[in-house]
Formats: structure tokens, sequence, C-alpha cells
């Protein structure tokens, strides 16, 4: 497995466009392009899955690690290209690199790993998407495995310890039509009112309950508004998403939005799709295993935590195992119009997830060492 390898097929996913919902060319060409059974640096099994799922599985042992990345994007045509040791395109960062990176690591792995562990690396479809429909069919038919890595980006040289829950609501006013010079407030009114007191609310739940920072934090934001009226009856709607933190559940926020006092003819309706936080300690034997690559590479291993959510909160309930999240670039750049990979911080992370799923195995030999053996990668990823 050569560095050049890993790069072609980064080059080939990156180049690829990739939406929610028309991922088949990029999980078709990135399937043909992994060896299988071919010995040396080889896959043990490529296929796509009902879902339109990739998984590549490497090795035969008893203990199954599953890397669950993705391969859809959000929308946006970002040139791709090679500038200052950086790969530039839509789903560099988010993210296909991290899981590009894992395909490398698990096809460099040496035959004593492959004994002991069985990587499945899953490029998974619609984690951009409503309903996350890849991780829900992985769900339906994939056993829990035994270690879980997320495969998003966290830096080189950091471990994601959790992400934020999720949930929308829908607020809607109807009123009879009236002329606008009558006294009543206008459903507009009523529903800008109701907004404004929930983010008055929410200040006051931030300042007693999460001081310290975001991640803790009730976060609530309106990303649509619309006003219509047919002559007869005036509408005026919202929708505001909320990020939940871990003393957040889905539950605890749909009783304090019914809790909450509504004027009459405001409706609240929450979207059947609610994903609690999810976080994971600061020490366990994945965290340990990539904090010791790290090191291992010349990093100084950092833990983060993140506002969004991730294919990790969709599975979290029914997988209740040891579970991080993992991979190269800044996250800053996700979704981004300029959105862009670090290389030699791709090669990083790399050799960071071929050494830690080695320590995984148990393995600390030679071969590891040498299917590790690259010029060092960067101290941090530059931004």
């Amino acid at each position: 497995m050569t560095v050049a390898d890993a790069h072609a097929w980064l080059r080939l996913a990156v180049e690829t466009p990739s939406p929610s919902g028309g991922e088949a060319d990029v999980v078709a060409r990135l399937a043909g392009a992994l060896p299988v059974r071919q010995g040396g640096d080889a896959f043990d099994d490529v296929h796509v899955d009902a879902a339109g799922n990739l998984h590549a599985v490497r090795g035969h042992g008893s203990v199954e690690v599953l890397a669950l990345g993705h391969l859809d994007t959000v929308p946006g045509d970002v040139p791709v290209e090679v500038r200052d040791g950086a790969l530039y395109g839509r789903g560099a960062v988010d993210a296909k690199g991290p899981l590009c990176a894992a395909l490398a690591a698990a096809a460099a792995l040496p035959p004593d790993v492959r004994d002991a562990v069985t990587v499945r690396v899953v490029g998974a479809v619609g984690e951009e998407a409503p309903g996350s429909v890849g991780a829900r069919h992985l769900l339906a038919t994939h056993s829990a495995p035994d270690r879980l890595i997320v495969l998003e980006p966290s830096g080189w040289d950091a471990v994601t310890l959790g992400y934020k829950g999720r949930a929308a609501a829908r607020v809607r006013v109807v009123r009879s039509a009236a002329h606008g010079a009558g006294p009543a407030p206008s459903a507009a009114d009523t529903l800008v009112a109701w907004l404004a007191s929930l983010h008055a609310d929410r200040d006051a739940i931030t300042a007693a309950e999460a001081p310290a920072g975001a991640f803790d934090a009730l976060q609530a934001s309106v990303t649509a508004l619309e006003h219509a009226s047919d002559g007869l009856e005036v509408r005026a709607e919202a929708t505001v998403a909320f990020r939940l933190p871990p003393s957040w559940p889905p539950d605890r926020l749909a009783a304090w939005l019914d809790a909450r006092p509504r004027p009459d003819g405001l409706h609240v309706e929450i979207a059947p799709e609610r994903l609690a936080a999810v976080r994971a300690p600061r020490d366990g034997e994945l965290q340990r295993a990539l904090r010791t690559a790290i090191r291992a590479e010349g990093g100084r291993p950092r833990t983060v935590v993140k506002t969004g959510t991730s294919d990790w909160n969709v599975v979290a309930d029914a997988w209740p195992v040891a579970t991080v999240a993992y991979g190269p670039g800044d996250a800053s750049l996700d979704h981004t119009p300029n959105e862009h990979l670090d290389l030699a911080a791709f090669d990083a992370a790399t050799r960071v997830l071929t050494r830690a799923f080695a320590h995984l195995a148990g393995v600390r030999d030679a071969a590891v060492h040498e299917a590790a053996r690259t010029p060092k990668g960067p101290r941090h990823e530059r931004s």
C-alpha cells in the first residue's frame, strides 16, 4: 500500500460528485478501484449493499472494528485541485478524506493484525440528508461491532468524544384574514413574538446550565420563515432547528415546548427524526489506541466535542459499544466554498489508523511499524 495509492483513492472520491441521493457513481468507482483477494495490500471483500453503502473488509479476526464514514456531501461545486499541498473539493474534509484514510489504513495491515481483528470500512450514503438511510440500513442488517470508529474530521492529532443531538420544530400561526389597519396582531406578529420569547428563555437556560461552553448549551436557530394568504386565511410558519446537549434528550425538549405558553392559533409540531447527544468518556481502549498512535506520529493528542451531529447519533442506542470519531481535516471547512484537506495530515491520519487497528489487535511489532512508515506528518493541521 503506497501513499500514491491512497492519494489516488482520495482524488477519485473527491472528483466524483455525490450529493445526498446521488452517491451511486462514487460508490461504484471507489469499489472498482479497491483491490480484492490479490494478496498483500488487498481487501478480503468489497461490495455494495442494498442501500448503496460501500463495504470494504480486511482481516478475519474475532474482534470486529467498524470504521463508519459517509460518501455523500452537501451540494456545491468546489473545483478539484491540489494547491500548496492540499486537495480542494467538495467532500475532501466532510467526509471522503476520513473514509479514504481508513481504507488505506486497512489495506496496509500486516498479517498478524489481520489474524486478530476484522476491520470493516463502510462508506454510508445519506448521512447529510434527513433519515440517514445508509446508517439505518446498516443497523437493520448488521449486528453491533465490537468497536466503532466514526470517520469524521477531528484533525489528525485529535479524537472526537461527542456530538450534540438535534431536533426540529415547525411552528405555525393561522388566522382569519383581516384588514391590516385593525388592532389585532397579525399572524406574523404573533409568530415573531413567540420566537423572540423562545430565544429569551433559551438564553436564560444557557446562563443557568451551560456557562462553560457551546457543547453543553441548548441551541435554537430559525432556519425558515414563510408567510402566505389566500384572502380568507393568513398563515405564518417557521422552522426552528435545535442542537441538543447531553442534558437535553429529545423528550425533555418536547416537554419544554409543550409547556411553553401559546397564543391562540399557534401550533408546534416536532419533526419525527430526533437524535440525542452522544458522549464518550475521556479514556477507554479506543481512546488509548488513537492517542498512542498519534504520539507515535509525533503529535500531541487532543480531544474535542462537536456541536453538529453524525451517524454516531443514529447508531448509538442500538449499538452501545465503545465509540469515538476520528479523521483528518479541519471541521471548520465543512460545507464551505473553501473546503480542502491537507495531504500531509491525510497521510498522518492513515498511519495513525494503521497503528490504532494494530493496537486493538494487541500487536506491537516491526511489521506494524513498517506498514505505517513514511515521513512524519505535521504536528498541527493547517487551517
